[in-house]
């Protein structure tokens, strides 16, 4: 994993090309990511289907950009917006710091400490309807740039599953950080979508505007276990990729795609700043598929969506438990079974229940769960649960109550395998420092609108088995997460 702290000496030794590049980009379409992240709204009931099938979305055929609350709005960028331009701008921070001691009493534990971090992002997006800017009916292109900074303070308790700030990590510790540039073409009036370029396959596929909502890993960006093994594509890293979206009727469609795998996706070598097009990386191809009804209740204002997917993988991944002879290769030394197909399947729902006096408020309930195949990865599969209350207070329409959890059971290979090497006093892969069973994390957040375009959230975390292991003692963190859309 990158840790990319964000070191000001480093910019002032950056070669002129690096300064072209950012230059470059302030002119270049930024892209708004269709789903859930940092950069949209907070709390939305945006959907695929939003736009009726039957009528002509005006006054283009391109689907409508997203326009969230800003800090600064100006008549430059409402100027841009009606010539079909859309420029976001905006910074998510992340704080959380553990007021519970660690786990003492071993060598294993000599690195552990109470102590806090800070991490975040600034994201730079710009959608472009190339239908309004030169006619070319149905086209808009869509590219996405990030810097991270900062650190995650779970690691310091002995946890690595699940990140105590979700914007850690994969920004590769440079100014400016390409997360995906691709173009789409939206065809019979607004039936079949088709997109390709350097794409976040999660930005499409098993993704909800409300997972953000909450601040730990294991919700945001998307629950955990569906970026189980470093061959998905999930944002900030992308891939090449090809998604055909199709939407049959209102209120349900079907999308898939093809993304070819790159080895060492989040890793400095490849993607350090997310430019490096080459492909000779590629080790294979991932291919999700994904079905999803949205539907709207009660005139419009229950908004639900339902979705069901899954993703095959081919290409060779290791065996957490048997070598090449169906033997623990714990025991025998030889190499591990390699599996030349894996798989992944989810189910992930959430529906407003009830509304409040304040428009666009009300009780949403979201649950889901993700199982991934058990021979290769450490989390078996994921469920979570959560509640989300906005504008229960009338007086304060924009605030947000959330309280979400997620349990995640580790795969019965990973803990067989660990079981022998601490039998044999062996290190035990995942960093972990006793046998990996289970962990649960409980985040309860309120989200204060502060003023236009900003959030402040101060949120509670409690991991349950950190790191998945029973050895290790409960930590529970204080935080806050603030959220403010420039323009």
């Amino acid at each position: 994993m990158i840790i990319p702290y964000f070191s000001f000496a480093k910019i002032l030794h950056w070669k002129s090309k690096i300064f072209l590049t950012a230059l470059l980009l302030s002119i270049i379409p930024y892209s708004y990511g269709q789903t859930q992240d940092p950069v949209t709204e907070i709390f939305s009931a945006k959907t695929v289907t939003s736009s009726p099938i039957s009528e002509k979305p005006a006054p283009s055929s391109v689907p409508s950009f997203s326009h969230p609350e800003a800090l600064l709005p100006n008549p430059v960028t409402q100027w841009l917006r009606k010539q079909g331009i859309n420029f976001l701008l905006d910074n998510t921070n992340e704080f959380a710091g553990a007021i519970t001691p660690p786990t003492k009493g071993s060598k294993l534990f000599e690195n552990y400490k109470q102590g806090s971090s800070n991490a975040g992002q600034y994201s730079m997006q710009l959608d472009a309807d190339w239908e309004k800017l030169a006619g070319l009916k149905g086209f808009a292109t869509h590219m996405v740039t990030v810097g991270r900074y900062g650190t995650t303070a779970n690691r310091m308790f002995g946890d690595w599953m699940n990140h105590s700030s979700e914007d850690y990590g994969g920004g590769g510790n440079v100014v400016v950080h390409l997360v995906y540039a691709y173009g789409e073409e939206t065809v019979l009036n607004g039936k079949l979508a088709i997109a390709a370029g350097r794409m976040a396959e999660l930005s499409d596929f098993a993704a909800s505007p409300l997972f953000c909502n909450f601040q730990n890993n294991s919700f945001c960006g998307r629950p955990k276990a569906i970026t189980e093994t470093n061959y998905v594509a999930g944002y900030p890293a992308s891939t090449w990729g090809l998604r055909v979206r199709g939407r049959p009727v209102d209120h349900i469609y079907i999308q898939a795609g093809l993304y070819p795998i790159e080895d060492g996706i989040y890793r400095v070598v490849q993607h350090r700043t997310g430019f490096k097009f080459n492909g000779a990386n590629i080790i294979g191809y991932a291919v999700p598929l994904e079905a999803a009804w949205e539907p709207s209740f009660a005139h419009g204002t229950l908004p639900g969506h339902y979705k069901i997917g899954g993703q095959a993988f081919r290409t060779n991944s290791p065996d957490t438990y048997y070598d090449d002879h169906h033997n623990p290769y714990v025991e025998t030394g030889r190499p591990q079974k390699v599996h030349g197909v894996s798989w992944s399947v989810w189910a992930m729902f959430d529906q407003r229940f009830l509304t409040y006096k304040a428009k666009d408020s009300g009780l949403t309930g979201l649950w889901g769960a993700i199982y991934n195949d058990p021979r290769i990865s450490l989390r078996e599969y994921e469920v979570y649960g959560a509640i989300l209350s906005r504008g229960m207070f009338y007086s304060r329409p924009h605030d947000t109550f959330g309280l979400g959890f997620s349990y995640t059971k580790i795969a019965p290979g990973v803990i067989r395998s660990e079981r022998l090497l601490k039998a044999n006093n062996k290190t035990l892969p995942y960093h972990a420092t006793g046998i990996q069973y289970r962990t649960m994390i409980l985040e309860v957040n309120y989200s204060i609108h502060v003023m236009r375009g900003v959030f402040f959230t101060p949120l509670f975390e409690y991991y349950f088995h950190p790191n998945g292991q029973h050895n290790l003692r409960d930590a529970a963190m204080l935080g806050f997460k603030s959220h403010v859309q420039i323009f």
